[in-house]
């Protein structure tokens, strides 16, 4: 059977364009190199606990799209989770993203709202135009909030040092100068009730979906298969790093069973300091507060990052990858009947609702 579309891959993007494909009655087969669908959004209930884990690190979902939030909804119930961190500097906890409690804390201080500009901007060092992360950072919190919360923890998280950081990897960290403390301000915030897994299951339902199938190892049969191919994969492996490869950013859990009610009494936990091998700890169980677990048993997830351009989740975003990068996307316009979508073949750092949306843009102007 030839099908109108083959689809790589089965997280956000993939899942999102089969389902408005097959709604305008075109016919689909989705692939994934995984034994699972659902991407780096994949959820499962551990074990006999009845906790949700997230096996990819914590998602929270969050958006101020309301077309894109009527358009989730159609696929799971949300609960009313909002998202706080909070990070370990020194063995002592603060909230993160910074605010006035972070400041007043760190600096053992009561400044009031109107008040902490001014404290801020004798701290700020003046860079009329950040180059990098570090940069940046310097010129809007200083060099003390910025050496305590985001030099070693960036160092961790990208492995190179935050000169070497785009400055808009930075803009994209949130920071007040109030008491507000929820990380995101989106309008629309939640986790599904029945985790992530559910919403892929409701949005292929009907589709037929094959696992564990590289497409690089049958990449002339797929394409064979399908009128057109819809590809969700790294843009470099797929025109095979003919013009060098781009860096990536990826990650590494180890999960644990705890044999006591709450282990830290948040889901997300991070650790600003080198000492600390792990960038954070998640402990699942609290994205869900609706739901019964099983009594004195928590699972937690340690969070390693490294850099390995084989597994990727999060592109670095150097200079030199932009220019690769544009590169790899004029070879793209040439590839005829292909579609490149998603955080991995468009090399951003895209949100769920991102993805969401640019599939649900690709998929409408596709289909026509």
């Amino acid at each position: 059977m030839q099908y109108d579309y083959i689809i790589v891959g089965a997280g956000f993007f993939g899942a999102v364009f089969a389902q408005q494909a097959k709604e305008a009655g075109k016919s689909v087969l989705v692939v994934d190199r995984r034994k699972h669908i659902g991407g780096n959004c994949y959820s499962e209930n551990f074990e006999d606990t009845n906790i949700v884990v997230h096996l990819y690190g914590t998602h929270i979902f969050h958006t101020n799209n309301e077309e894109i939030w009527k358009y989730i909804n159609r696929f799971t119930e949300f609960n009313r989770y909002q998202h706080r961190v909070l990070t370990t500097h020194k063995d002592r906890v603060y909230a993160m993203p910074i605010n006035l409690g972070t400041i007043n804390q760190f600096y053992n201080l009561n400044l009031k709202p109107n008040e902490v500009e001014a404290f801020l901007e004798a701290k700020r060092e003046k860079i009329a135009q950040p180059q990098n992360f570090e940069e940046r950072a310097l010129s809007v919190v200083g060099r003390d909030l910025y050496e305590a919360f985001f030099k070693g923890y960036t160092m961790k998280q990208w492995a190179r040092d935050p000169r070497d950081l785009p400055a808009s990897v930075f803009a994209r960290l949130p920071f007040r100068t109030t008491f507000h403390d929820s990380y995101f301000d989106d309008k629309y915030q939640g986790i599904p009730l029945g985790g992530y897994t559910p919403i892929f299951d409701r949005m292929l339902e009907g589709i037929p979906v094959e696992l564990g199938v590289d497409y690089f190892a049958h990449r002339e049969d797929l394409h064979k298969r399908g009128r057109t191919v819809v590809y969700t994969g790294a843009i470099d492996q797929y025109f095979n790093y003919e013009l060098g490869r781009l860096n990536w950013r990826s990650v590494r859990f180890e999960t644990e069973r705890r044999a006591q009610e709450d282990f830290q009494g948040t889901s997300v936990m991070n650790y600003a300091d080198t000492e600390i091998p792990f960038t954070r700890i998640h402990e699942p169980k609290h994205l869900h507060l609706e739901k019964t677990h099983t009594p004195n048993t928590t699972i937690i997830v340690r969070e390693y990052s490294l850099m390995d351009n084989d597994r990727p989740y999060y592109p670095v975003n150097a200079e030199e990858d932009r220019a690769t990068l544009a590169r790899y996307q004029a070879m793209a316009t040439k590839e005829r009947n292909v579609l490149f979508g998603g955080r991995l073949a468009e090399y951003k750092y895209y949100d769920m609702h991102q993805v969401i949306g640019s599939a649900l843009q690709k998929a409408r102007r596709e289909l026509a």
